[in-house]
């Protein structure tokens, strides 16, 4: 993410799948680790429907900020956050982040 017109581009698409927001601190390691942890978990198969995006939050503090604002969360970081129907209806953060919940939230939404 790069700019704040992405955050309606990802309500829009919130109306149809859920969408993933990661928020990263490049500089931290608890964010690297959480998403390696992501990462390595990540199975495309089990959340086809999952579409993600990734925001570097030291690049774009104005932007963290406003996700944090426009979807009514505390900001932390990392974190990550499940948006559906425009509202986000899942969020953790630090070494809470965790493939299996987030792909148990997806499924639950899309039953």
């Amino acid at each position: 993410m790069k700019n704040e017109n992405q955050l309606e581009e990802i309500r829009k698409e919130s109306e149809g799948q859920p969408v993933l927001i990661f928020k990263h601190s490049t500089s931290c390691s608890i964010s690297a680790a959480a998403l390696n942890r992501l990462e390595r978990s990540w199975k495309t198969e089990e959340v086809p429907q999952l579409k993600a995006y990734y925001l570097d939050l030291l690049s774009y503090r104005g932007l963290s900020r406003e996700v944090a604002n426009q979807f009514g969360i505390i900001h932390e970081s990392p974190q990550v956050l499940l948006i559906d129907k425009g509202k986000c209806v899942y969020h953790s953060s630090h070494l809470s982040i965790n493939y299996t919940e987030v792909k148990n939230n997806t499924l639950k939404l899309q039953a």
